[in-house]
Formats: structure tokens, C-alpha cells, sequence
């Protein structure tokens, strides 16, 4: 399994986020988290991605188990094995687009010009590496933000309500090149929604409670 997550609890000093989650996700499989405002869905995004503690269970990434490392150890997981997509796109203004998207080759010390201009044109983007963040519409943005989650061949690509800033024809659009490009990489991908819509193109979608996770009909 490319996630595995056990019995998951995390609390905010006396407040009970939510215990008992476990959810497993296997190497190009597609999963959403959806659940109400305030139980956790962003809470349990961090935790898989070694941001944030816990205080029970276990999160274990490409076979690692996160808890045995310290912060340097995770921080290092996470270069080398996880890609990040979330609504606020999170580029760099003052780098150009190919620039953002070779980012997490640069800091493998990997830089791959031929690997990024080919995840431009993957997302449909070709021809626009150039340009800076600013000239580009919100929809390319989020395309550049998949292009760079995924331009280092990540194990697990964690989304965190990616089309929340789009108009619902764009946002269909993102969330197809999202799906597809995680697929072809073989990527486990995770993403955590509100959107009925976005989570519809799981395939499986996931409930999360206060006492755990429940499989949820799509």
C-alpha cells in the first residue's frame, strides 16, 4: 500500500478531533475524504503527510512508518516521496512557470528540464513556462500546481479541496488532468472535498466522522 493509515487519533489539548480512522490506499487508486466543516478532513491530510502529530495510531507512506522519524526524516519523505496540490496554488510569483514546476526536482538536486517540459504539456500547458503566475487564469495556476506535485514521480499526491477557488467548468476540467496524471504515474492520490462533483471522480469516496472513517456511496 502506498497509505496506510491505522486507528488515527488527534486531539486539540481537551478537544477530540477525531479517533479510530484507518483507511488504506494502494498505488494508483483514488480516494476522497469528504465530511462536515470543522471534523478534521484537512487535520487528517497533515497527519498523512507527516505535518502535523497525532496522539494514537499509526500513518505508514510507501512502507515507512512516519511516527519512527524525526522532523528532518519526514521532511525528507515528503521531498522524495509525496506531492502536494491545494486550493491557494501555492506557486512562487517571482519564478516563471516551468521554474515552479521544477522545484521539487531542484531540491532533490535533480533538475530535469526535458522531465518538466514534459509534465507542462501533460497538464496542458505547453508553451506557457515562460510566462509568470500572474499572466496566467486561476484554473492554469492549479495545472501548474499538479504539474509540480507531480513532476518528481511522488508515492502518494495529497489534494486539499483543489478546485475550492474555480468556477464549476474549470474546476472539472482540473480535476480531470488531477485524476488522469496521478493515475498515469501510478500515484496513490488522496484529495479532501466539499465537492460533490470532484468527489464523484474517486473511486472510492470516504466519510470521516469523529469515531473514524465510513465508505460512503458516490
Amino acid at each position: 500500500m502506498s497509505l496506510a493509515v491505522r486507528d488515527l487519533a488527534k486531539r486539540y489539548g481537551p478537544i477530540e478531533v477525531f479517533h479510530g480512522v484507518s483507511l488504506a490506499v494502494a498505488a494508483g487508486e483514488f480516494v476522497a475524504v469528504v465530511g462536515e466543516s470543522g471534523v478534521g478532513k484537512s487535520t487528517l491530510l497533515n497527519c498523512m503527510a507527516g505535518l502535523d502529530t497525532w496522539d494514537a495510531g499509526s500513518v505508514t507512506v510507501d512502507g515507512v512508518d512516519l511516527g519512527t522519524l524525526d522532523d528532518e526524516g519526514r521532511a525528507l519523505l515528503r521531498r522524495r516521496k509525496l506531492g502536494f496540490v491545494f486550493q491557494a496554488f501555492h506557486v512562487l510569483p517571482h519564478l516563471d512557470v516551468a521554474q515552479n514546476v521544477g522545484l521539487p526536482l531542484l531540491l532533490l538536486n535533480q533538475p530535469d528540464p526535458a522531465r518538466v517540459h514534459a509534465m507542462l504539456d501533460a497538464v496542458g500547458l505547453s508553451g506557457l513556462g515562460q510566462r509568470l503566475p500572474q499572466e496566467l487564469s486561476g484554473g492554469q495556476l492549479q495545472r501548474v500546481a499538479i504539474a509540480r506535485a507531480l513532476v518528481h514521480r511522488p508515492t502518494l499526491l495529497l489534494a486539499d479541496e483543489p478546485t475550492g477557488n474555480l468556477d464549476p467548468s474549470t474546476a472539472a476540467r482540473v480535476m480531470e488532468v488531477l485524476r488522469n496524471q496521478a493515475r498515469e504515474s501510478g500515484a496513490a492520490l488522496v484529495l479532501v472535498t466539499h465537492s460533490a462533483a470532484a468527489a464523484s471522480q474517486a473511486d472510492r469516496v470516504l466519510q470521516l466522522r469523529a469515531d473514524g472513517v465510513v465508505s460512503r456511496a458516490r
